[in-house]
């Protein structure tokens, strides 16, 4: 009996995967691996062209931020003036606008003391007399040191009154309706 020689079995057929330098090297073609296995030969590799691109995006953008704020390309050694969006530079001229300080009030309370300027405007003033029967009592004073030399003048009013206050001068009132400007 003679025997047959075996014929040769031919080689697996099915996805391949590609080399850089040419077709895969040993005996046959390379087959895919199964999916999710820890045995997968080429599981970083397929990781690995993103960790390259990853990496070379985040230094392009290193340097795109290094070139960006020192307002030039590299290599150039000049600043890129006309291309770069700049803030003006304050001038003597371009002074924060001062908020308006509201105006001192023109009318107050019949009781208290104030200062002429800043808790009230300067002017005349008219009190429509006492608030309950007994005379009211009003006094200009220089300070408000409460001695008898700063006092500029005073009066006790049964009816309507009136008094003349400038900047500076400290008005007291005792028993009074309400001052309103009238002049």
């Amino acid at each position: 009996m003679t025997e047959e020689p075996t014929p040769p079995t031919p080689p697996r057929r099915g996805p391949t995967w590609p080399t850089p330098s040419g077709p895969p090297a040993g005996p046959g073609p390379r087959t895919a691996p199964a999916a999710n296995t820890a045995s997968a030969p080429n599981s970083a590799k397929k990781r690995h062209p993103v960790l390259t691109h990853g990496a070379v995006a985040l230094v392009a953008v290193a340097i795109g931020v290094g070139i960006g704020n020192s307002g030039g390309s590299p290599g150039d050694g000049k600043q890129a003036a006309a291309s770069a969006p700049s803030t003006p530079t304050p001038t003597a001229t371009d002074k924060p606008k001062a908020t308006a300080k509201p105006a001192p009030p023109t009318s107050f309370e019949g009781d208290g003391e104030y200062l002429v300027g800043d808790d009230i405007a300067a002017g005349t003033y008219r009190t429509a007399g006492p608030q309950d029967g007994i005379p009211c009592y009003w006094e200009r004073d220089k300070d408000s040191s409460g001695s008898f030399d700063s006092i500029i003048a005073n009066d006790s009013v049964s009816g309507t009154g009136r008094v003349t206050l400038r900047k500076g001068e400290v008005f007291k009132t005792e028993r009074c309706t309400t001052w309103k400007k009238v002049g």
